[in-house]
């Protein structure tokens, strides 16, 4: 698996089989941090534009509308663009 996947405008039948609209909310204004995932986390942005940048990887940039999967042990920068609204959800 990729260190990061993005499904691109998923529909509400996929959200609903995830069950995504359970899931917390996690909110966060435009900054860059550094971050590393602990778990999988699979999250779903209600809101706002996000670049990250795997350490020693290529960027991606996803938002509004978009599933995104970050890989367990993935260390990487989070640059938001737009304020980040997210249903989020570890595993």
């Amino acid at each position: 698996m990729n260190d990061i996947r993005i499904e691109k405008q998923i529909g509400e039948d996929r959200l609903k089989a995830l069950g995504v609209r359970q899931w917390p909310i996690w909110s966060k204004e435009p900054s860059e941090f550094p971050w590393t995932y602990d778990e999988t986390e699979t999250c779903y942005l209600l809101e706002g534009r996000v670049i990250v940048t795997p350490k020693g990887g290529e960027s991606v940039e996803f938002g509004k509308g978009d599933l995104v999967i970050f890989r367990a042990g993935l260390k990487c920068t989070w640059k938001i663009l737009e304020t980040v609204r997210k249903h989020y959800n570890f595993s």
